[in-house]
């Protein structure tokens, strides 16, 4: 009844920024948002192939496209998580879904290398405000009583729409007509939910003074930064691993791995997202610090296979390597966000989100760009190679972070 619903909802709403007695289906829900910008994140994977053979562009090009995403996506991280914290959530994702939308119809209608980088500078922005204030929305309505479930459902979220979003985009390209309109059309109405859903999503204002400047790099209160290092420390290798896979993955296969189908390295994608999403299922009942470290040497095994795959043209071995940076990636990402989540108030936790995931798409920016620019220079083995050695040692680096944090925490007890 409109009468009971309006109670429940407001019984929801008390506190700061969200509610502990949200229904379990309201989580779920509040994480659509989430899952629906990641769609659109990975969506243009299986069509850079098709992008390349019509506008003509190499493969140093075709990283500097994708890491417009990441340009966007850190200046959104800039701004985003603190106003999310000083505004509430639906006033950052509102407008983030909006930015969403504008870049499916460029995308769509793309003809040039500049259309793609606008397309990517919004998605990324996009993406921003959905890592930052998306994220905490879901922890919000969780509630205090539901924090692991929150952060699971969140990092699930943003992982299982990376991956759906390439599978989607490389079946229906292969199956209908206009690849890129058909593609970007159905993530438009998958969007177009989403914001209903952000519309209802049973949040609040918080009730929190301004202070301090509201563009600035995100940080953490004093005494959890410990926890947000050791979660970048896990979450960048693994994140980094992810977008190679994404942005030079469909030349390695083509190029050579000798595999041309769009469904296939859409299907690759989905599998690498969907062995993250999985992986958090598996390991949300292990401690922290043991998630981290799985997640640690998942991304070095990785990086193992990718340099087995491009020294022996073995697809067997490209695959096992994506399966295991999807892996790496959602276990650094649920290790670090349940580390903030237990560490940083409600009124905090979107800029403590937005700090998280600048450590990591900064790495996950450069590395690949520089791979690729490499990989014109010297050859798409030699560049592959370089990547997979550099983040091999960042991955071991990153494990003995989580180490040496443990054994202090161990002489504190003490």
């Amino acid at each position: 009844m409109p009468g009971q619903r309006t109670a429940q909802v407001s019984a929801v709403s008390t506190g700061r920024c969200g509610a502990s007695a949200a229904p379990l289906w309201w989580v779920w829900l509040a994480a659509w948002p989430v899952t629906a910008v990641f769609v659109l994140s990975n969506a243009a994977t299986p069509l850079y192939v098709l992008w390349q053979r019509d506008i003509g562009f190499s493969k140093g090009t075709l990283t500097v496209v994708f890491a417009f995403y990441i340009v966007g996506l850190l200046g959104s991280l800039l701004v985003c998580g603190v106003v999310s914290d000083r505004l509430g959530r639906k006033p950052v994702l509102l407008p983030a879904l909006g930015l969403a939308l504008a870049a499916c119809l460029i995308f769509a209608t793309a003809t040039s290398v500049a259309a793609l980088i606008a397309a990517r500078l919004f998605t990324g922005i996009a993406v921003g405000a959905v890592v930052s204030a998306g994220m905490a929305a879901v922890s919000d309505v969780a509630g205090p009583d539901r924090k692991r479930a929150g952060a699971l459902l969140a990092s699930c979220a943003m992982v299982f729409g990376a991956g759906l979003g390439p599978l989607l985009a490389g079946v229906l390209s292969e199956t209908l007509p206009a690849p890129t309109v058909t593609v970007f059309g159905v993530e438009a109405v998958l969007l177009l939910t989403a914001v209903l859903a952000v519309l209802r999503m049973p949040l609040k204002r918080p009730a929190v003074p301004a202070h301090g400047a509201w563009i600035r790099v995100p940080g953490v209160p004093t005494g959890s930064g410990r926890q947000l290092a050791r979660g970048i420390a896990v979450f960048a290798p693994g994140i980094t691993a992810t977008s190679f896979v994404l942005s030079l993955g469909p030349s390695l296969l083509t190029g050579l791995l000798h595999a041309t189908s769009r469904v296939v390295a859409g299907a690759l994608a989905f599998v690498m997202f969907l062995a993250a999403t999985g992986v958090q299922f598996a390991v949300q009942r292990l401690d922290r610090r043991t998630v981290l470290l799985l997640g640690a040497t998942a991304t070095a095994l990785a990086m193992t296979a990718l340099i087995t795959a491009v020294g022996t043209a073995s697809v067997v071995a490209f695959v096992l390597a994506a399966l295991l940076a999807g892996v790496g990636q959602g276990m650094g990402q649920l290790g670090g966000l349940s580390l903030l989540n237990s560490a940083v108030p409600p009124a905090r936790l979107a800029e403590a989100n937005a700090a998280l995931n600048v450590g990591g798409y900064l790495m996950a920016g450069i590395l690949p760009v520089l791979a690729g620019y490499l990989s014109d220079a010297v050859g798409l083995t030699t560049g592959t190679t370089v990547f997979g050695a550099v983040l091999l040692g960042l991955a071991v680096a990153g494990g003995g972070v989580v180490l040496a944090g443990g054994r202090r925490a161990k002489r504190r007890l003490n």
